[in-house]
């Protein structure tokens, strides 16, 4: 005979109050900035505290999470899950919206300052674009991991001088971070390095599942730090050294593909910028051009939105193919990289 499952402390509670949920519409219209979690029908203090511990801080953190989450952090069924991410849904009102609010919407967007006019323009005249992931594929040596140094400096320049006053993640896969260089940017900003330094938490990733583990861990942090740029140098490094050969190519692709779905609901949920360096590898079926590609493939094809290639040239010289993005044309510009960080 088949053992019933006992009801959770958290699920007793939930259906205790269930009943709510029908006669607490004018609750439920109230602000999503105001509004905590004990605001959404049938959660009360046990279980808004299973939720914290879980990381779900927010209305929007509940809401843009699937049932699965929600009923494994809390140990609560798939039912009782559903109803918590629709009342979240529906005091948030995340139906459909007509095209000049989405545009009014968008004007909340930060953009972040690369530190070269060239480039700015190339992505849309200010920089990296929060709610979106840019990418910056290209071999060694060609500028990206200076990138994103730079951007981890720029992001906490004030929004008068091409920042957007936060603090910045960084998830290190190739041992490519350098505080050393970060006091140097900082310096040629006139910031103070010391302060530069501790609005950046770097971690290092020691192989694809801690990466990923990060990345979701990422969301414990973002609103305590007032994180607004997530950089991963480089995204598919250990995915590369942990799915080998054409077998496992599949499995690989599975888990970048949840990956990058992940960091862009990090990105849209928290209005954060991410940045991400790619590796490229060769193509010898290419006989004219350019034959290295960005890892990935179609994956990464499809869930960045801006996709860029780097190639170095003489000197401090960087040129930057601007080769995907959902609103600007393709495009090339100039850069350099100097003791002084990026420029033109």
């Amino acid at each position: 005979m088949a053992r019933t499952k006992k009801p959770s402390e958290v699920e007793i509670e939930f259906e205790e109050k269930a009943e709510e949920l029908e006669n607490q519409t004018e609750k439920v219209k109230k602000s999503a900035e105001e509004a905590t979690l004990e605001d959404l029908p049938g959660v009360g203090p046990k279980a808004a505290e299973k939720l914290r511990e879980a990381g779900y801080n927010d209305l929007i953190s509940i809401a843009a999470a699937s049932q699965g989450e929600i009923s494994a952090a809390c140990d609560i069924g798939d039912v009782t899950a559903q109803k918590i991410i629709q009342a979240a849904r529906e005091m948030l009102d995340m139906g459909f919206k007509s095209a000049d609010e989405v545009l009014e919407k968008r004007s909340e967007i930060g953009k972040i300052t690369t530190g070269s006019t060239a480039l700015n323009a190339l992505l849309g005249g200010k920089g990296v674009e929060t709610q979106a992931i840019t990418e910056a594929a290209g071999a060694f040596s060609s500028g990206k991991t200076q990138l994103g140094l730079q951007l981890a400096v720029n992001v906490q320049l004030p929004i008068e001088k091409g920042g957007i006053n936060g603090a910045c993640l960084f998830i290190d896969t190739e041992s490519t971070f350098r505080p050393e260089r970060i006091v140097q940017l900082a310096e040629a900003q006139g910031l103070d390095p010391q302060t530069v330094l501790k609005n950046i938490y770097v971690a290092k990733a020691y192989n694809s599942d801690h990466q990923v583990v990060l990345a979701e861990k990422a969301k414990d942090v973002i609103k305590e730090k007032n994180i607004k740029l997530i950089i991963i140098d480089s995204l598919t490094a250990h995915f590369r050294a942990d799915y080998s050969g054409r077998g496992e190519l599949a499995p690989r692709q599975q888990k970048l593909n949840r990956h990058i779905h992940f960091l862009q609901k990090l990105a849209d949920t928290y209005n954060i910028a991410v940045y991400i360096t790619n590796q490229v590898m060769a193509r010898p079926d290419v006989m004219f051009g350019d034959p290295t590609a960005p890892i990935g493939g179609h994956v990464l094809g499809h869930g960045i939105g801006f996709r860029m290639f780097f190639r170095k040239s003489k000197g401090e010289k960087r040129i930057v193919r601007l080769i995907d993005s959902p609103s600007l044309p393709e495009g090339e510009a100039v850069f350099t990289v100097s003791e002084k960080g990026i420029g033109d």
